[in-house]
């Protein structure tokens, strides 16, 4: 209000309410107010305090719109860059990563092997599952089942023909809400050759900085194939080696 033009002091008058009284008498005019009520000497300095209140006025009221304005664009573009987030890549670390399968022996128990060299990159953020992304890539040549005679025999066509399909792949994209807590991830694998679509359960593991190591991020996958749907028909028949494999992927990743 005008109270603000000048630096006057305010009082009490006798309960009738605050008033303001000049402190000084100010050379437009004559003002005071009190009461509640505000009573002017309408000389011709009136008019440059009318001018002084709309302009006052108009100042509050253009900076209540670029504010509004500057607040309004910063919201917008701080929603615009949360929408355009995407989860970050991290890349294998092998030492800290396993591969793992399972299959029946004679179907009297269960055999369990590893592949030993492997790599890769995925991206998985729980709170946007859909934006997942694998791609990890097994040399064939690197199975390892605990016997090396064995292991050369795994190696040669009757199961993974490693010198002629050197790679297992998976590339997987976009997984979806399961239960427990897991996730749905879908995804294609390719082995001898043949490229199959799977659905394997995705776990989060967890992920946080590690200082010197790094940000760090783990995920294990869980699946099951049957190796003859990849032409690895050996001993299939005669129930010597299971033909359903079940497999574990448990990935430690580092933040690009």
């Amino acid at each position: 209000g005008p109270r603000t033009l000048w630096a006057w002091g305010q009082y009490n008058r006798g309960g009738r309410g605050v008033g303001v009284w000049p402190s000084r008498r100010p050379h437009i005019g004559d003002f005071k107010m009190h009461t509640g009520s505000c009573r002017m000497n309408w000389k011709r300095g009136a008019y440059v305090t009318l001018a002084a209140l709309a302009t006052s006025a108009a100042i509050g009221l253009g900076s209540a719109v670029v504010g509004g304005a500057v607040i309004g664009d910063n919201a917008a573009a701080q929603a615009g860059t949360a929408a355009g987030a995407k989860a970050a890549s991290f890349a294998i670390d092998l030492s800290h990563s396993s591969i793992v399968y399972k299959t029946t022996h004679m179907g009297v128990s269960n055999h369990w092997g590893r592949f030993n060299d492997f790599s890769g990159t995925y991206s998985f953020d729980p709170k946007n599952p859909a934006g997942a992304s694998f791609d990890v890539t097994i040399k064939a040549e690197s199975i390892d089942s605990g016997d090396k005679k064995r292991d050369g025999h795994l190696r040669t066509p009757d199961f993974f023909n490693a010198k002629e399909q050197a790679t297992i792949t998976f590339k997987g994209a976009g997984a979806t809400a399961g239960s427990a807590g897991a996730f749905e991830l879908k995804g294609d694998l390719t082995l001898l050759g043949k490229t199959k679509p799977i659905t394997a359960k995705l776990v989060h593991i967890g992920e946080k900085d590690l200082g010197k190591m790094g940000y760090r991020s783990g995920v294990e996958a869980t699946f099951t194939i049957k190796r003859s749907d990849f032409g690895m028909n050996y001993m299939v028949e005669n129930g010597g080696i299971g033909d359903e494999v079940h497999i574990t992927v448990s990935l430690e990743g580092v933040r690009q």
